[in-house]
């Protein structure tokens, strides 16, 4: 049996930019955050390693110090169950600023208010308001 389940995201030298905007959003909080330093096999000062919470959900994510030939697919998305509308509306309006909408905003047979987006940083997100 696991001792623990995490989302893992990588990014390309944006780790703490996305982590902040996500903490943000969403009030979660950071756990931990180690950066690399002068030498180390990442560029300094961007993320070795960071944990961070969103609604008692864990996440981790790093800044690859290897290039690769791939980013995040909409395949995988969080899927955030929101509040009210308020917090439906200010996740939307703040997540959608850069990225794309992959399903509008609208009232479907499963949700009375959904949208599917992806963020400035290629993360997909499906937001609900149930």
């Amino acid at each position: 049996m696991p001792r623990s389940v995490a989302t893992q995201l990588m990014f390309d030298g944006r780790a703490e930019e996305a982590m902040t905007l996500y903490v943000a959003v969403f009030n979660g909080s950071v756990t931990s955050i180690e950066k690399y330093g002068a030498g180390e096999r990442g560029p300094e000062g961007t993320v070795k390693r960071a944990e961070f919470t969103l609604g008692g959900h864990r996440l981790a994510c790093i800044d690859s110090p290897i290039p690769h030939a791939f980013t995040f697919t909409p395949s995988a998305s969080l899927f955030v169950e929101c509040g009210d509308a308020a917090e439906f509306d200010a996740a939307f309006e703040t997540l959608s600023a850069g990225g794309a909408v992959l399903m509008p905003p609208g009232n479907y047979s499963f949700s009375t208010k959904f949208v599917w987006l992806s963020d400035r940083f290629g993360v997909s997100w499906q937001l609900n308001l149930a």
